[in-house]
């Protein structure tokens, strides 16, 4: 009997049976992934949002296999050969492999030899071989002489009864799964340069000749052997340990495998020849299926852990603190075409642009022109982007404030990755239709400052330059993994209604670039909202839409000082009942640490809020709106070193990281190349996972250990210059923190590593 999904889920999931349950009823009635973890948590026994999306995934997945196990169910029902045991064994398939296992001896196929053959009357021949192979084959074979079906000879017949016995051989469910666990663990993924292509497929000189177990293969490694295999530079296979070592005519593990199996004695009449089927078998059907598969498992395996990493990526650069409300200047620096500069006001609103041309005309006019927009405006921040000619800007710009001492302003360089992506874009257009491409850039410089995640959603995540082999991995499931990791960044954080861009809205829990726009478009004409309740008269936010977005848009200078929190307006009446108990105004309530220490949440629980609801209500109200983006840093370029070739080794410098892969971390010290931290340097202790101790924006202490300067790669070290927060790593019983042995470094040097570098800086700038 098949268990219901959500009891699966639960035993998958290790989560409460009732907790599936509710969790999927308000999925399918349609609540996002942010209002259930945030304003449901009742409901779903407090799960979080990465349990969530798990959950959600994993139920789209159970639901895809009972749809395909019932189509399966009904096509052999339909032939005649559902035997209770093969029901029995559909019903218990917990994946879509064990089932299509099941199905393969039943899946409608084209017209094979083993079909032919069977027409033919040739599989009585094959059984009975098979179930006493005390006969002899070729005379048994005397008595299935078919001319009218092209069986003329004895050796004929026994050709077709041989394509019968391979499929029965290549389509057994319990054979198959003990062949592919076995050939899972010890199979070896090898990789070989096409003869000819050695100088074209230079940069995948690596694996001109590399084997490594597949079950292990880390997912760069793995993605950059894909890659090198489509682009035709590179051949690949996956081995056994015997594959080339075996003497002639001796069986491979895999072979017995198949013998036993089957029962398949030697020095019987019928041995040698079933012994070449068994070889037949696997050389030419199960073998390269096998592969095949493996090769597809460890393409989807790569995919899921670069989707991961990169969605790790983007949640850490989004999340990246604000600098706040600030006038700010934006800088997108360049030689020949000059410098755009872009001023905002604290809102993010457009003031005034120009274009300085300090490095081929003249330094003091390009510092005069600077000097009078700060003051004009008030200048409190000024962002430069981190291209070409960002160090010689920077240097400007602090000779300008030697220069002008009465100017007090903060320089900070930011990752312009993604900037030329929205000049170029529809929404830039309709924002600035009047500006020039090269102007928006600095625009968007200077607002992913003031608020990195308000700008950068504006951007096609893939454009960012936060993952690694980003172009190789499923399209559908990596914009989909993003797509999800950008809703719960911006969810996190809350959005002001009255500032908002239509992109950033669109991100907003029920909302989409329909209703952003209408939410925008009744803001334009009727000025700012004034409570959330005026967010109802937006077309096509209807009461459920409202149910879901409502918590997660804030009016900071609205009628309600509620409104301006997280609280959810469902549960407005129990502030009231809250305040009222205290004798208290709510606006004088919220902030009132002192008062709100004094609540007891127990005291307030009913039918309708439970305890984590009460809770949650009483923080919101402590902080209201509080940004969990942490607080404001950057990075201080060390004076002097502006390019590759100022790099020295053991020089000791501050950076940040701009991208973490399973190898390492690549790290912006301000040369305009980001250096690779190796995962071997990056500190004293074993590191298993760069993502459990780094993150994207992350400031770090780095030591040159190593410069190629005509290759631009940069090897650097973060050992002993750092405190980093490393989590305990599983141990052998026989091993302690004093002796656990390191794993050996993924190649010779970390300079070798590095030959991705190039890559990523590229990446980056798409």
């Amino acid at each position: 009997m098949l268990l219901s999904i959500e009891t699966r889920l639960a035993n998958l999931l290790n989560i409460n049976e009732y907790q599936i349950k509710n969790t999927v009823a308000l999925l399918d009635e349609g609540a996002t992934v942010p209002f259930i973890a945030r304003y449901r948590k009742e409901v779903t026994g407090g799960l979080d949002d990465t349990q969530l999306r798990m959950l959600a995934e994993k139920l789209v997945y159970l639901r895809e296999l009972d749809e395909r196990r019932e189509t399966i169910l009904k096509s052999i029902s339909e032939q005649g050969k559902l035997t209770l045991e093969l029901e029995a064994a559909i019903l218990a398939a917990d994946n879509k492999t064990t089932l299509e296992d099941l199905y393969l001896p039943y899946k409608p196929k084209r017209r094979t030899k083993a079909q032919i053959a069977k027409e033919a009357g040739l599989e009585p021949l094959a059984l009975s071989l098979l179930e006493n192979q005390d006969q002899e084959p070729l005379t048994l074979a005397q008595s299935f002489l078919n001319p009218e079906k092209n069986i003329n000879t004895p050796e004929e017949a026994l050709e077709g009864a041989r394509f019968i016995v391979l499929d029965i051989f290549a389509e057994n469910a319990n054979l198959l799964a003990k062949l592919r666990e076995r050939f899972a663990s010890e199979g070896m993924i090898t990789a070989k340069v096409i003869e000819g292509k050695e100088e074209e497929g230079i940069k995948f000189t690596d694996y001109f000749n590399h084997q490594e177990l597949i079950k292990s293969i880390p997912s760069h490694r793995a993605l950059a052997i894909l890659r090198g295999n489509n682009e035709n530079f590179l051949t690949i296979a996956v081995e056994y340990p015997e594959q080339h070592v075996l003497a002639r005519g001796e069986l491979s593990i895999y072979e017995n495998l198949i013998k036993n199996e089957f029962m398949i004695t030697d020095n019987k009449a019928a041995s040698s020849w079933l012994r070449d089927c068994v070889r037949l078998a696997w050389k030419a059907k199960i073998y390269p299926s096998l592969e095949n598969e493996l090769i597809s498992n460890m393409r989807e395996n790569a995919d899921n852990e670069a989707i991961k990493v990169f969605g790790t990526n983007l949640r850490n650069l989004l999340l990246q603190a604000p600098a706040g409300s600030k006038r700010t200047i934006g800088l997108d620096p360049g030689i020949r075409t000059g410098v755009k500069v872009a001023v905002i006001d604290n809102t993010g609103k457009l003031l005034n642009t120009s274009t300085i041309y300090p490095f081929t005309l003249s330094a003091d006019e390009a510092m005069l022109t600077l000097a009078k927009l700060i003051k004009a405006h008030n200048t409190e921040l000024i962002s430069i982007g981190n291209g070409t000619a960002s160090r010689e800007t920077e240097q400007l710009v602090k000779e300008l404030l030697k220069q002008y001492k009465e100017i007090q302003v903060q320089v900070v360089v930011v990752s312009e990755a993604g900037a030329s992506v929205y000049s170029a874009s529809e929404f830039a257009a309709k924002e600035f239709p009047e500006l020039d491409v090269s102007l928006r850039g600095a625009v968007s410089i200077a607002r992913r400052l003031q608020d990195p995640l308000a700008e950068l959603v504006k951007i096609d995540p893939k454009s960012i330059g936060v993952g690694q082999y980003q172009h190789d991995v499923n399209q559908t499931r990596l914009v989909q993994s993003l797509e999800n990791t950008v809703e719960d960044c911006v969810n996190a954080v809350g959005v002001d209604v009255n500032t908002a861009s239509i992109p950033l809205l669109a991100k907003v829990s029920g909302l989409n670039n329909v209703i952003a726009s209408n939410i925008v478009s009744y803001r334009d004409s009727n000025g700012k909202f004034k409570n959330r309740k005026e967010l109802t008269k937006v077309s096509r936010l209807g009461e459920k839409t409202f149910e879901q977005c409502a918590g997660f848009l804030r009016i900071n200078d609205g009628n309600n000082p509620l409104d301006k929190s997280a609280v959810h307006p469902e549960s407005y009446p129990l502030v009231e009942v809250i305040a009222n108990k205290l004798g208290i105004e709510i606006d004088a309530l919220i902030g009132n640490s002192q008062l709100l220490k004094t609540v007891k949440p127990s005291e307030f629980v009913s039918d309708q809020y439970g305890l984590p609801t009460v809770t949650d209500i009483l923080k919101e109200l402590d902080k209201p709106g509080r940004d969990p983006r942490g607080e404001f840093k950057t990075a201080q370029f060390k004076e002097g070193i502006n390019e590759i070739s100022d790099l020295q080794i053991g020089m000791e410098l501050e950076g940040v990281i701009t991208n973490v892969a399973n190898f390492g971390a690549f790290v912006d010290i301000g040369v305009h190349q980001d250096g690779l931290v190796h995962i071997s340097a990056i500190a004293d202790q074993y590191v298993a996972n760069p993502n459990d101790v780094l993150k994207v924006g992350q400031i770090v202490k780095v030591r040159v250990e190593e410069v190629d300067v005509k290759r631009k790669r940069i090897a650097l070290t973060m050992k002993g210059l750092n405190k980093l927060n490393i989590p305990v790593t599983a141990r052998s019983s026989n091993n302690t923190a004093n002796n656990q042995q390191r794993p050996p470094r993924e190649n010779k040097s970390a300079s070798t590593e590095n030959s991705m570098a190039a890559a990523f800086a590229k990446l980056k700038r798409l």
